[in-house]
């Protein structure tokens, strides 16, 4: 038997899809839509079933309301063949109103976009880093009091938050400057909480680190990525190396798993039958059929 058997919650985690209005390719050469499809395509091919499929902010990069209603047209029907709801976070690449019409069916109002969802016992709360006008983070006193009063009650299987601008430093240059201002206060609202990971984007690469005790896991984007091991003073985005990320949630531990999008060559595989036939040995004979060392051949 397994260590850990099956998670009792898997949610998938996307970042920075930056549509544009029209199919119009960001930056002149990056086709949003075909990354973001790809993307679930793969995911639905896996075999995965994620209960959710959480987009941490940078929706739309300039707010159209065509570039919601695309990505809403191609999201939301993989949404219902997976089975799963969709969470969508702000970014400070969206417009709250827009936001609030296309994607949420609601009025147009512009105070921060919020919500707070079960997953059966999961709860995962989506904060509003955005500050309108602006590229940096922030969250206001109303909404880390709201946050507050979610967290008085801890829910059965603990809390996922969901923000854009991630509260972990970046060595990347100017990057600092549009980071999440401070921090302290929302570390103030979730230390001794039940808050278990935190999922964040903004950053357009993958990354891990803790915030007050809690790990943070950063979805690099759909769209383009930061070139982390660039030259030195420079800031520049690759047409490469998009990815999503799985999210197993286990009773004592949240597992994150990062997915690159494209199709690549296999180069060695173990096929449905010979899984299927190990699985089906008891457990000694599974270590004996597939973790035994062959031996090397003698010259």
């Amino acid at each position: 038997m397994s260590e850990y058997g099956a998670p009792p919650h898997t949610i998938v985690h996307i970042s920075d899809t930056h549509f544009l209005a029209g199919q119009r390719p960001l930056h002149g050469a990056i086709d949003t839509d075909a990354t973001l499809t790809r993307a679930l395509a793969q995911l639905e091919e896996s075999g995965i079933r994620p209960e959710a499929l959480v987009f941490t902010g940078d929706i739309a990069d300039l707010g159209e309301e065509d570039a919601y209603r695309r990505i809403r047209g191609i999201v939301e029907p993989a949404a219902a063949r997976l089975g799963a709801r969709v969470l969508w976070v702000m970014g400070n690449h969206d417009d709250r109103a827009r936001v609030r019409t296309e994607l949420l069916d609601e009025q147009p109002l512009t105070d921060p976009v919020v919500a707070s969802i079960m997953l059966g016992g999961l709860r995962i709360i989506a904060l509003d880093t955005t500050v309108p006008g602006y590229h940096h983070g922030e969250l206001s006193e109303e909404q880390l009091r709201w946050l507050c009063a979610e967290l008085e009650h801890a829910a059965p299987e603990g809390t996922l938050l969901a923000l854009h601008h991630p509260p972990i430093p970046t060595t990347l240059p100017l990057m600092p400057i549009l980071e999440l201002q401070r921090q302290h206060e929302l570390a103030a609202v979730i230390e001794g909480t039940d808050v278990r990971a935190i999922l964040g984007g903004h950053l357009h690469y993958s990354t891990t680190s803790m915030f007050a005790g809690i790990p943070v896991s950063v979805a690099a984007a759909t769209c383009y990525t930061m070139d982390v091991a660039g030259p030195r003073g420079a800031l520049r985005g690759l047409g490469g190396g998009q990815s999503f990320s799985i999210v197993d949630v286990y009773d004592d531990r949240v597992v994150h798993s990062i997915i690159p999008i494209g199709d690549y060559p296999i180069v060695t595989s173990f096929d449905h039958d010979f899984v299927a036939r190990v699985d089906a040995l008891p457990a000694p004979e599974r270590l004996e059929a597939f973790s035994r060392q062959v031996p090397p051949i003698s010259s």
